[in-house]
């Protein structure tokens, strides 16, 4: 997209608009693409690396700076690198309708690749490749939403469809005998599978666990043991080697 303002014709290309109402009125501004969610992040500190121009416009496709008086009513003044700042933090990024597709179609790709790494077939232990889960999700007809498509919510929809589960976690409890014994009957209820338990100076347990219960299980055994019980992960994923084959 290219524009031109009318006061000084600088060609503006490469531009990310951000918008803003207030008071009724439209303000805008134009920034260089990619650098809107830097400066939100603090990544980008320098304002001159993420706006094209510090001018406010109205219309920034075609050129129409904002007046001087409708500044001064919406935003109080009438310092347009002030407004610009206020724009850019509060604003909303326009995007394309063929940009919102591009994106949406990376994050259905993204958020496959996200479950086919986390995840198997219960029964066979096996991962399914990314190209399964995507096959499966739009079975499923599962639309990307911004800001609250989540890996859960496409695992608890996909197991409506296949035999899919998050992938177990192995680990290795040490725990001191006496503490050990009382605090096992708090941890069984976290524990999927128990593999084998030790009893010698210190019980040691291996079991494999469901990933969202580690926090738990940590801070469990941090506070039963003061500190003396140890966690350690011997493998993130318990999975057999291969991929699951098409049906």
């Amino acid at each position: 997209m290219s524009i031109f303002t009318p006061t000084n014709q600088i060609r503006l290309t490469n531009v990310a608009v951000v918008r803003m109402k207030r008071g009724g009125k439209r303000f805008e501004i134009a920034c260089y693409k990619n650098k809107v969610v830097g400066w939100r992040s603090g990544v980008e500190k320098d304002l001159d690396e993420v706006l094209q121009t510090h001018s406010v416009f109205v219309n920034v496709s075609k050129g129409q700076v904002a007046k001087k008086e409708d500044l001064i009513s919406a935003f109080g003044t009438d310092d347009q690198t002030e407004i610009c700042k206020q724009i850019l933090t509060k604003g909303e990024v326009q995007v394309s309708d063929k940009e919102r597709h591009t994106q949406l179609e990376q994050m259905f790709r993204d958020i496959a690749t996200i479950v086919a790494d986390k995840c198997v077939n219960p029964e066979t232990k096996r991962p399914y490749t990314v190209i399964l889960i995507e096959r499966a999700m739009k079975d499923i007809h599962y639309s990307v939403k911004p800001n609250k498509s989540t890996k859960q919510q496409v695992i608890k929809q996909l197991k409506e469809k296949m035999k899919i589960e998050r992938a177990h976690m192995r680990l290795r409890f040490l725990l001191p005998v006496n503490e050990g014994k009382k605090l096992k009957e708090k941890l069984k209820p976290l524990m999927k599978v128990v593999e084998s338990e030790d009893y010698s100076q210190q019980l040691e347990i291996v079991c494999l666990i469901d990933p969202g219960c580690f926090r738990e299980i940590d801070e469990l055994i941090k506070k039963e043991t003061k500190g003396k019980g140890s966690l350690e992960v011997l493998s993130l994923k318990d999975v057999e080697e291969g991929d699951e084959k098409f049906e």
